[in-house]
């Protein structure tokens, strides 16, 4: 009775051993890191001297004759990821009575102002941009471009 107690035992002991094998066997491995793969390629760089680029959000936009135009709060991609237009938020005083409106990416221009400070630059009018419908979120964009360079966001 002890030995079949035994070979029972010896019995059970080798099938969990066999079932944890399997088990484990159905588990995803870890990858190695990436620097350790001798065939994968090293991750790109670029470096962008601090002159050359400066992130947008939040600056300033003036209109060609130097009128306060609001700021940038959001820039709007499409699917693919390029850059379609930006979210200004305009008008108001202290955040009272302001409005967001959207504006084609291509209206606005990066450089220097004539007093020599940087500067973004909306190609419309005050009045222009006064004028334009208000910005909703979940709402049909309507973007707001410069005469002749405005191409429809698709819907999908």
């Amino acid at each position: 009775m002890r030995c079949r107690a035994s070979v029972i035992l010896l019995a059970v002991a080798l099938a969990s051993l066999n079932g944890a094998r399997s088990y484990a066997a159905d588990e995803p491995q870890a990858k190695p890191p990436a620097a350790t793969d001798e065939h994968a390629p090293p991750p790109s760089v670029t470096i962008i001297g601090p002159k050359d680029a400066r992130g947008v959000l939040g600056k300033d936009v003036r209109s060609p004759t130097n009128e306060d135009m609001g700021h940038i709060v959001d820039v709007i991609v499409d699917r693919t990821g390029t850059v379609r237009a930006a979210v200004i938020d305009f008008g108001g005083f202290l955040g009272v009575g302001s409005r967001k409106i959207v504006v084609d990416w291509n209206a606005l221009h990066f450089g220097r102002l004539g007093n020599n400070t940087e500067a973004i630059t909306l190609e419309l009018s005050k009045a222009q941009v006064a004028a334009a419908p208000e910005y909703k979120e979940d709402k049909p964009i309507v973007v707001l471009g410069a005469a002749g360079n405005l191409q429809p966001l698709e819907d999908h």
